[in-house]
């Protein structure tokens, strides 16, 4: 068995960047920006008001002087004369400010009759203008790689691209095997169970940004498993779940073999998920998850998702581990990595009170994995220890 580091180490060798595409900007959040974008004009491309008020000159600006209101100026339509000595021009948040101004005394302080307005006695300091270029200059850049927020969408809008280079999303093929398995809705035979890992992935892996394929059932025949591994054709990922562990049925390992797998690795010193493999297939990633659900799941957020951000472009990194103070005892843990359930509120994080891998409530029930160094001793309530969030 190897540690889940190396383990880890071994699949970034494997992965690499799977290309990019050019998307509308509509269509770009939660993508990996995969080029810098460049901004095209300046925001404010003009010396914009900040406040609605009176613009006019700050020399003027005295207690109670007073101006004549010679025009009006709003967001998308400005005011095209040149405001003169002793003159004002009523003007609206976002509006250019006119030619002569260089001030805006909001519309609070100011007592207006007609079309004369006078200034309050205690006007605060304070221009209300946002200068030209204030936001960002043409030629800046958002860099990149990075996942896409509103934020950044709305940034690179009004830098007025349309248009981003984002990375390809992969395209990772999951088979499930077993003969106990059926699919949900379907009636199970007294000795089967339904699918349950393959959704969970899918959504897990979906949310990362790659597009899935759920493929057939593979059957505990290498017949059944090489047609399915068939239709995994043109994949850059491709996951099994199941079959990877030695017993008479596991058949994964000898029939990805036959296939031409070049095996990475085989176990790792982690619970859940000792039996895990990895590998590639052609011109595909393949890694092959345990069958157990909750080892399925934890090895799919420690393993898969690093290597699926790699293939997005991002650097390679593992999951970043948080802290928490512990709100109960811990017993000293095993020889090998032990990634446990638990619940993280406010007073701290504690770890449920099973941890058997097969039990998918536990995990639903879980917002976090305590994670325990091999032979970690023994942990009392208020210690720190280290956690993954779900």
């Amino acid at each position: 068995m190897i540690t889940v580091e190396d383990a880890l180490s071994r699949i970034f060798d494997l992965v690499a960047p799977v290309g990019t595409e050019t998307v509308p900007l509509a269509d770009a959040a939660g993508r990996i920006l995969a080029t810098p974008v460049t901004a095209r004009r300046d925001q404010p491309p003009f010396a914009a008001s900040a406040m609605d008020g009176y613009a006019l000159k700050s020399v003027e600006a005295d207690p109670e002087a007073m101006f004549k209101v010679v025009g009006e100026a709003q967001a998308g339509q400005r005011f095209d004369g040149n405001v003169g000595a002793g003159q004002a021009v009523r003007i609206f948040t976002g509006a250019p400010v006119p030619e002569g101004a260089d001030m805006v005394v909001i519309q609070e302080d100011v007592d207006r009759r007609g079309d004369l307005i006078t200034l309050h006695r205690d006007v605060p300091d304070g221009r209300n203008i946002r200068p030209a270029g204030n936001d960002f200059r043409v030629g800046d850049t958002l860099d990149a790689p990075r996942r896409l927020s509103p934020r950044d969408v709305a940034l690179i809008a009004s830098m007025n691209q349309p248009q981003v280079e984002v990375s390809r999303r992969p395209d990772v093929a999951i088979i499930a095997t077993g003969d106990e398995l059926v699919m949900p809705g379907e009636e199970p035979g007294p000795d089967q169970i339904i699918a349950s890992n393959s959704f969970g992935l899918k959504a897990m892996l979906e949310a990362e940004g790659a597009r899935v394929r759920l493929l057939p059932i593979a059957r505990d025949n290498e017949a059944s498993l090489r047609m399915v591994f068939g239709l995994a054709a043109g994949a850059d990922l491709v996951i099994t779940i199941g079959g990877a562990s030695v017993g008479d049925h596991d058949l994964v390992g000898p029939v990805a073999a036959e296939l031409g797998m070049e095996q990475a690795f085989y176990k790792v010193a982690m619970r859940p998920g000792k039996p895990l493999m990895a590998g590639r297939l052609g011109n595909a990633v393949m890694v092959g998850l345990p069958g157990n659900p909750v080892s399925a799941m934890v090895c799919g957020s420690v393993f898969v998702i690093p290597a699926l951000r790699v293939m997005l472009g991002l650097p390679p990194a593992p999951i970043t581990h948080m802290t928490a103070t512990l709100r109960e005892d811990l017993a000293p843990n095993g020889p090998r990595q032990h990634y446990m359930r638990a619940v993280l509120d406010e007073r701290g994080i504690a770890a449920m009170s099973s941890q058997d891998s097969a039990l998918l409530s536990v995990l639903a029930h879980a917002n976090a994995l305590i994670v325990r160094p091999p032979s970690d001793s023994a942990r009392k309530a208020g210690e720190t220890v280290d956690y993954l969030p779900l």
